[in-house]
């Protein structure tokens, strides 16, 4: 839909009520310009802005694309377009939303097309129309208004994910395993915030190059550092958070060797009990046998002392020899080792 269309001309704007695409093309052969604002518009919206502001078809095409990096492009008639991402945090879902804006900037127009939740610009319109020695500049101001205001939103977010960083990283240089998926999650995030961030530095210097008004050249080198910052910034969180993340894994490691460890305990302390029943189950079950020869020839005490006490001495001795054979060669083994 259209959010607004305006004329602007000597710094001011010209009337109230948003025009229509007729009227605002009709107002580009007076002099001044016009800025028309969209916010995902329909193909026949779309359809009808081109043709009535002759807009190449490849570059429509383009503005209804959503998650294209961000770029300059160069088309017939002086006509430019410029594509930037968008970028705001949502407290509640503690999630990153992206936008996306498309500008078509001509000599006499300046055209805007948003996508997503992300990417509101009535503030950067109230905000130029408030600079009226800024508007006399033309469509250029127009474009410094909307990648200032971009750039400005991208701080917040960094803030946030900050944040969310230092909680992860608290928890897992505790000494406490953290959700990999999360941390998995924020990484991914920073990802694609870098990708819309980054190639906005390449823009902005063409954009700079390109500048008809040198008036506006300050503003847009203020927004060139700002950007510069914020690209720095959110390449260190990614850094930061693959170091995380093999911290984390690390942990889960440690973790997993603690359980073994008890396991092993747990295994020897059970090995141990049956050691110590396995006499008395000798003696119960060679003694509850119902042989002939049992039944006949053991009726004194000195039988059962030799056939079930000698029958018990016999195994222990030999599981005796067994374990010292197997610590000499353990100790060996050290020996060697070291």
């Amino acid at each position: 839909m259209i959010i607004d269309c305006a004329y602007y001309r000597d710094g001011r704007r010209q009337h109230v009520e948003a025009m229509s695409v007729a009227d605002a093309a009709a107002s580009c052969r007076a002099g001044g310009f016009v800025w028309l604002g969209m916010y995902e518009p329909t193909a026949e919206e779309l359809t009808e802005v081109r043709e009535s502001f002759g807009l190449h078809e490849l570059a429509v095409e383009d503005a209804q694309t959503f998650h294209l990096r961000p770029k300059v492009e160069p088309y017939e008639g002086d006509i430019r377009l410029v594509i930037l991402r968008t970028a705001r945090y949502d407290d509640e879902r503690e999630e990153v939303d992206f936008g996306e804006v498309s500008i078509f900037v001509g000599s006499a127009f300046v055209i805007t097309v948003r996508q997503g939740v992300a990417s509101d610009l009535h503030g950067a319109r109230i905000r130029l129309e408030q600079r009226p020695e800024l508007l006399e500049a033309g469509t250029s101001s127009v474009l410094w208004a909307i990648l200032d205001q971009v750039v400005d939103g991208y701080g917040p977010v960094v803030a946030e994910l900050e944040r969310d960083i230092e909680e992860v990283e608290r928890t897992v240089f505790a000494g406490s395993v953290a959700p990999t998926e999360r941390i998995y999650f924020l990484r991914r995030e920073v990802t694609d915030f870098y990708r819309a961030v980054h190639p906005l530095l390449a823009v902005l210097t063409t954009l700079e190059r390109g500048a008809r008004d040198t008036a506006l050249l300050p503003y847009f080198r203020d927004v060139h550092d700002h950007l510069v910052l914020v690209n720095e910034e959110v390449a260190a969180q990614r850094d930061l958070l693959a170091t995380v993340l093999e911290a984390n894994m690390a942990v889960i490691g440690v973790e997993q060797t603690k359980v073994s460890v008890r396991q092993n305990a747990t295994i020897e302390q059970l090995t141990i009990l049956a050691t110590v029943f396995l006499p008395l189950t000798f003696v119960t079950g060679f003694f509850g046998q119902n042989f002939g020869w049992l039944v006949d020839h053991i009726g004194a005490e000195w039988d059962f002392v030799v056939l079930g006490v000698g029958g018990l001495l016999v195994p222990c001795i030999a599981l005796a020899i067994w374990f010292r054979r197997q610590q000499a060669a353990r100790r060996a083994a050290r020996r060697e080792a070291a």
